[in-house]
């Protein structure tokens, strides 16, 4: 599995997976819409913790700084 996440996206995604654990334990949301935005929050750690977005392989996305090879 080819990295295709690059630290910004990830960031990004591990401050939106905290957001929603604050909003549920602060009880802000609660009932179907808490728990499909906690799936989603889970979701965005995992793929956060492997750098890799299933996604984004159809699409061609790629966040992941591309490395220069040496000529």
């Amino acid at each position: 599995m080819k990295k295709n996440m690059g630290s910004t996206d990830k960031m990004i995604r591990v401050l939106i997976a905290a957001l929603i654990a604050v909003l549920y334990y602060t009880e802000i949301i609660s009932g179907t819409v808490a728990i499909v935005l906690m799936v989603l929050g889970i979701i965005f750690l995992l793929t956060s913790l492997v750098s890799f977005c299933p996604l984004y392989k159809p699409f061609g996305f790629n966040t992941c700084a591309v490395k220069k090879e040496k000529e």
